[in-house]
């Protein structure tokens, strides 16, 4: 008899598999970085097609095979239709699933990193915040949930606003995180050191940043 678990996640990518399969990666809050596959999903008209795209959060009911799970239903709590109408905004949310795919791991506790990606996706979807100030946000917080924040660089004159950011940034609860704007220098200076960071903390490129540039 098959046994049967629902986790909460969102779908960070997907692989066609097949004719009609699809293979999904998902961040969960329960299992933390998970493979899943869609049986028929690609086919028309499947109840599981929608539910298995990037960006996707709900709950999904999950059996376990010898190597794999699988997905037998899903019930969907935000499809973040915005971004998948927006061309820039949809880059943006692919560039915040790479780097969540780069940090997390199966069975590890990634809930943290999967509230900070639900979080930066509803700040896209907001025309409060501009878009430069949410990837900055996102890769700052991200460092610093896994452990390896420093702290605002000693090497150069940053200016108090910006110094303030970085620490509110690094110390708030995600849920707080896009609850500010910042003057065009500080957005500048927090953009810097979010790259520098990111350079130094992240061993590899990311295909959709890559892409973001040449927007």
């Amino acid at each position: 008899m098959q046994q049967f678990t629902w986790v909460t996640g969102m779908v960070l990518k997907q692989t066609p598999i097949g004719e009609y399969d699809r293979r999904i990666c998902l961040l969960t809050k329960e299992n933390g970085k998970i493979s899943a596959f869609a049986r028929g999903a690609r086919r028309p008209g499947n109840a599981l097609q929608a539910s298995t795209i990037p960006f996707t959060f709900g709950k999904f009911k999950l059996f376990a095979g010898r190597d794999s799970y699988s997905i037998a239903e899903a019930d969907i709590e935000n499809y973040f239709s915005e971004l998948k109408t927006d061309y820039i905004g949809a880059y943006y949310g692919m560039y915040f699933c790479e780097i969540a795919d780069y940090y997390t791991r199966e069975n590890n506790d990634d809930r943290e990193m999967l509230k900070l990606l639900y979080q930066s996706f509803r700040a896209l979807c907001s025309s409060a915040i501009p878009n430069e100030l949410v990837q900055a946000v996102f890769e700052l917080k991200a460092i610093a949930v896994n452990g390896e924040y420093p702290g605002p660089p000693t090497d150069r004159v940053l200016e108090d606003s910006t110094i303030y950011a970085m620490n509110y940034i690094a110390t708030s609860p995600v849920e707080k995180l896009y609850t500010f704007t910042v003057k065009d220098s500080v957005l500048r200076q927090l953009r810097q050191v979010a790259e520098e960071y990111r350079r130094h903390f992240m061993d590899r490129d990311f295909k959709s940043l890559e892409i973001l540039k040449t927007l």
